[in-house]
C-alpha cells in the first residue's frame, strides 16, 4: 500500500486549492469554463474533485488567476500525481467509481473512526465473514463478481499491519455480535478474529450493549477518515444501497465526531467489549 501517495487524496487536495485560488481571483465556474473552452460543469466537478484534471489545464486555469510561477509548477505536480491509478484500479472490473473513491480516502488515512450498526466493518472481516455478506447482497451479479470483490476487502486489509498504520477504532451496536452470518461456526471465527485484532496497538474495539437503551446513533452507520496532513480535512462517509455521500464542511464534520465521541462514552470498556465478544462467540 502507498497511502501516503493517495491519487484520490492528491486529486481532493488539487480540487480544494483550484476552487480557493478561483476565488481569489473572482472567477466564476463559467468564466474559467470559456477561457479553458469546456463547460462549467466540468469545472465545477474539478473543484469537488469527482473528475481529475490535466496538468495543462491546471496549467492553464493558474496562468489565468495569476498565480506565481513556483505554487503553478507544484501544483501541476499534483495534478499528475493525481492521475496515477491506486492499487485498487486493478479491481476496476468490480468496484463501482463511488466506492473506488472511499477505497483511495482509506488508504491514505492516518485514522478510521466507524460506527456500525449491522455487520462487523470491512477492515475487520475475516474472508468467510465477507464472502457470505457480499453473496447475501448480491441480488444480480455472479459468483465471479462475488469472489472478485471479496478479494478487494481482503486486499484493503493490509493497511492495518503495513508500515505506518492507520489508528482504526471501532463502535459497533451489540446488534452486530448476534446477527449469525455463515452458521455459528463461521460467525465464532469471526468474533474470534475480531478479538485478536482488537489486541493490536492501532485497532480499538468498543460495543454498545443492548442494555444502554437508545442512544443518537441508532441506525446510523458512518466513517470518520482523517489524514496525516492538515491540508487534507477530515471527511465523513455515508451510504446506502445505490448512493454514497461524502461530508466535508467543517460543522459537519464537527458534529459527526461529537457523535462518535458521544458513542464510545455510552460503550462498553476495551475489556468489557472483548470480554462480551468472547462470550457471544461462545454460545455460538
Amino acid at each position: 500500500m502507498t497511502g501516503e501517495h493517495s491519487p484520490t487524496v492528491r486529486r481532493r487536495r488539487l480540487a480544494s486549492e483550484l476552487r480557493g485560488l478561483r476565488e481569489a481571483a473572482r472567477f466564476t465556474c463559467e468564466e474559467v469554463a470559456e477561457h479553458l473552452e469546456c463547460s462549467a460543469s466540468k469545472i465545477s466537478r474539478v473543484e469537488t474533485g469527482r473528475v481529475s484534471v490535466s496538468p495543462r489545464d491546471v496549467r492553464d486555469m493558474l496562468e489565468l488567476y495569476g498565480v506565481d510561477p513556483q505554487q503553478r509548477d507544484s501544483l501541476v505536480q499534483l495534478a499528475r500525481e493525481s492521475r496515477q491509478k491506486g492499487w485498487w484500479h486493478a479491481y476496476s472490473d468490480t468496484i463501482q467509481p463511488r466506492f473506488a473513491t472511499y477505497v483511495g480516502l482509506e488508504d491514505a488515512a492516518a485514522e478510521i473512526r466507524t460506527y456500525e450498526v449491522n455487520l462487523i466493518p470491512g477492515l475487520l472481516q475475516t474472508e468467510d465473514y465477507a464472502r457470505t455478506v457480499i453473496s447475501a447482497g448480491n441480488l444480480t451479479g455472479s459468483q465471479e463478481d462475488v469472489e472478485r470483490r471479496v478479494a478487494l476487502r481482503m486486499a484493503r486489509q493490509p493497511t492495518l499491519t503495513g508500515n505506518a498504520p492507520p489508528q482504526l477504532w471501532a463502535v459497533l451496536d451489540e446488534a452486530v455480535l448476534h446477527r449469525t452470518v455463515g452458521g455459528g461456526g463461521l460467525m465464532r471465527m469471526q468474533l474470534d478474529y475480531l478479538v485478536g485484532l482488537a489486541v493490536m496497538p492501532n485497532v480499538s474495539v468498543q460495543v454498545i450493549p443492548f442494555v444502554a437503551g437508545a442512544h443518537p446513533g441508532m441506525g446510523k452507520p458512518f466513517v470518520i477518515l482523517a489524514f496525516p496532513e492538515r491540508a487534507d480535512p477530515d471527511v465523513v462517509y455515508l451510504e446506502d444501497l445505490t448512493s454514497t455521500l461524502y461530508l466535508e464542511e467543517v460543522d459537519e464534520i464537527d458534529r459527526y465526531n461529537m457523535l462518535f465521541n458521544h458513542l464510545r462514552a455510552t460503550a462498553l470498556s476495551f475489556e468489557e467489549s472483548a470480554a462480551l465478544i468472547t462470550s457471544v462467540a461462545k454460545e455460538l
